[in-house]
């Protein structure tokens, strides 16, 4: 088993690359995705923290830096040229890990019961022992951090492709709210059916604004 640290990722390709997994999993009829869809899935409000305000610029300058390191393919062909990811078979990861990876390149550090919740949108996990299943290998290979011990309340999770200086920061700042009294970690109940079904018509909506979007770019292009 490879135990050496992930390669370096920063924010933009971090989020780059959680766009791309998300995207691929809740609307795969628009995957893959053009450096358009990429920017706007990049800079929306929702299921994102921080918010981000990216270039078209800046998206294509992180796609380049994946496509080097393996990570990402550039699909050509088309009108317009799409990418996709290749983290399957580069990370020797299953499903679930790769969603549980997406959502703390989307969201940050997370608590178990965040993460779950989180992540249970793209994969289902059932509870908190499956998460811990995924989390525990994951953390051995530290493509995951654990700010803490599993099943204590208020860890949190990080992903592993940041600096040391900035997880050590990260520890620090779990430590620091453990010391003062950080809240139990929550058991977050599977969505409900109504729950996923908003959940379902919120990406449905994302993926028409992203296809009207590449709509809008062809006819520039023709014109």
């Amino acid at each position: 088993m490879d135990t050496s640290p992930p390669t370096i990722l920063n924010a933009v390709e971090r989020r780059v690359v959680g766009v791309m997994v998300e995207k691929a999993k809740t609307t795969p009829d628009a995957y893959p995705l053009s450096v358009n869809a990429l920017t706007t899935g990049c800079n929306q409000k929702s299921n994102r923290d921080p918010v981000m305000s990216v270039s078209d610029e800046q998206v294509e300058g992180a796609l380049a830096t994946l496509q080097q390191r393996g990570l990402t393919t550039k699909i050509t062909g088309g009108r317009v040229d799409r990418w996709r990811h290749n983290l399957y078979d580069v990370w020797s990861v299953d499903k679930v890990e790769l969603a549980i990876l997406a959502e703390l390149f989307l969201r940050g550090a997370q608590t178990e019961g965040e993460l779950r919740g989180h992540a249970s949108r793209m994969e289902p996990i059932d509870d908190l022992d499956a998460l811990r299943a995924k989390l525990r290998p994951l953390a051995e290979r530290k493509l995951v951090v654990l700010l803490g011990e599993l099943g204590r309340r208020g860890t949190q999770i990080a992903d592993g492709f940041q600096s040391e200086s900035t997880i050590e920061r990260l520890r620090s700042g779990a430590a620091a709210a453990a010391a003062a009294g950080a809240p139990p970690v929550q058991e977050t109940p599977a969505p409900s059916e109504m729950a996923a079904l908003r959940q379902q018509v919120q990406d449905l909506q994302e993926a028409v604004r992203q296809l009207r979007a590449d709509v809008d770019q062809l006819k520039a292009g023709a014109g």
